[in-house]
């Protein structure tokens, strides 16, 4: 796949950023580009793919790169025969240590916050992309379920992404009826707070002098 030109303040940096983890429980590959929107792939004819074979996830990632402007790929396959447990926790995983990587490439903004509604829902994600990783997340789902993904899979997801990424994330569903909607609305958010926070700086965001 071809890299496309930097845009004015990406530091000339290669914006695409892969990982892949295979054990022998999953094997998880994702690609992260904030560069390119799903809609210039789509013109280039590189459609976004996420496909993990858990629908409701496939969802909320879709939501989560639309609604932060970036070009994200998943191809997750594993054990769902014994629990979607692992597919679920090594996405996360995989994802962080991709934008670990983008964080070492060069100074970005570093915090990012974003509240999204849905009707009923309202819903909250704070980022320190600083190397600190720490997550706080706030919950309480009305319905255990979406569809049939169990929706405590959801924090064993962001822990992954925050022990990986080496941030802070704070997510917090603050209210809502609907546990879908209040999720949904959360990895909007959670797409838009990491946008936010991987912007390119010319300096970086620490009265240390460093972020690792």
């Amino acid at each position: 796949m071809g890299k496309p030109t930097p845009r004015s303040g990406d530091h000339n940096r290669t914006a695409a950023v892969e990982h892949r983890r295979t054990t022998e429980e999953t094997d998880v590959s994702v690609s992260v580009d904030f560069v390119r929107t799903v809609a210039e792939a789509e013109s280039e004819d590189t459609p976004q793919a996420i496909e993990t074979s858990l629908p409701f996830l496939d969802h909320i990632l879709r939501a989560f790169s639309l609604h932060g402007g970036f070009f994200l790929r998943v191809s997750a396959s594993g054990d769902l025969h014994v629990d979607p447990h692992h597919v679920v926790e090594d996405v996360g995983i995989v994802l962080g240590e991709a934008l670990s990587e983008l964080r070492e490439r060069g100074p970005i903004a570093r915090y990012g916050h974003a509240i999204i509604p849905m009707d009923d829902a309202l819903s909250e994600v704070v980022v320190d992309s600083g190397g600190r990783p720490y997550l706080v997340y706030q919950a309480e789902l009305p319905q255990p379920y979406a569809g049939d993904f169990d929706l405590s899979l959801i924090r064993e997801f962001l822990l992954g992404l925050a022990t990986r990424g080496k941030m802070n994330i704070h997510a917090h569903c603050r209210y809502g009826e609907n546990s879908h909607h209040m999720i949904e609305a959360l990895f909007k958010a959670l797409g838009r707070a990491v946008a936010m926070a991987y912007r390119p700086r010319d300096d970086v965001q620490s009265t240390k002098g460093t972020v690792q």
